[in-house]
């Protein structure tokens, strides 16, 4: 049995349009209010899995090393350092074994790495593996037009230098460890791994990192429009509520400013609908 812990590595900003694709402003604003620069801001959470012997921590968020520019952009607030906070876990940086990155976007990833005094980057988390797997890490080192603002080199390649990079098994339901199991989606980038937590008494948490990324995007519609493959990722979130429409399976949303987890169900209309929000899974 295993358990797993919420931590907000921070929020920080992105377009209300795209994070919200085709649907109209007049819809989605009621949910995630925007600013004058039409920007909403959204949460990076990260889950700490803790097996005994395995720390696995999944996803990074956005980290501290970019510069003023960089961060201009996004605006960032109170993004975690590893380093210090961690300690609140009761657990320091050193402590974990695993680093599992849902896909290599710098929302994501860029906290897997870190800056010391003298400008040079270093791991965050010192005796850690860090996983993602051969076709992704392609897809990020071989960027498309479309994405290539999202992988930024200085979080991907130092980690391959420093041989802390380690691939995954492509599949379905691929064993990682004792209580984690990864599926692959294609809809958002290539080969994203989202995910499933066995928590015991046949309880489930479903990472969704992108797929999914918040309560607001329950709706089939809500696609962001960041995603290269829009019709894909619809047919990969039937297939997301197919597993988790029930009562013992949560979906941790990532990026939702106000809800660690989620649960879903079916209306009398069959159309898959948001039941409720919650913070902590009893």
């Amino acid at each position: 049995m295993a358990s797993a812990t919420v931590i907000n590595s921070g929020f920080f900003k992105l377009d209300g349009g795209a994070m919200f694709g085709v649907v109209p402003k007049q819809l989605w604003v009621k949910q995630n209010p925007a600013d004058d620069n039409n920007m909403c801001t959204w949460a990076m959470r990260c889950l700490l899995v803790d097996e005994g012997d395995r720390k696995i921590l999944i996803d990074t968020g956005i980290g501290h090393k970019q510069s003023d520019k960089f961060k201009s952009h996004f605006s960032p607030k109170n993004i975690i350092d590893f380093e210090q906070d961690l300690d609140q876990y009761n657990l320091s940086h050193e402590d974990i074994t695993d680093v599992l990155l849902t896909h290599l976007h710098f929302d994501h990833a860029g906290g897997a790495l870190s800056m010391d005094k003298k400008g040079n980057i270093i791991p965050a988390f010192p005796n850690a593996r860090v996983w993602t797997n051969d076709y992704h890490y392609k897809w990020a080192t071989e960027p498309n037009e479309r994405e290539r603002a999202s992988f930024l080199k200085e979080n991907i390649l130092p980690l391959a230098d420093m041989q802390l990079l380690h691939f995954t098994e492509l599949g379905n339901e691929v064993r990682f460890s004792r209580t984690i199991t990864l599926d692959y989606v294609y809809g958002h980038t290539g080969a994203m791994m989202i995910p499933t937590i066995e928590l015991g008494s046949g309880k489930k948490i479903i990472f969704c990192a992108d797929l999914l990324p918040s309560s607001f995007h329950v709706g089939l519609p809500y696609v962001m429009a960041y995603d290269v493959q829009p019709l894909l990722t619809l047919k990969e979130k039937e297939e997301l509520y197919e597993k988790a429409c029930n009562d013992d399976t949560f979906l941790f949303t990532e990026h939702d400013p106000l809800t660690n987890y989620i649960r879903i169900e079916k209306n009398e209309q069959g159309r898959v609908v948001l039941r409720d929000r919650m913070d902590f899974i009893d």
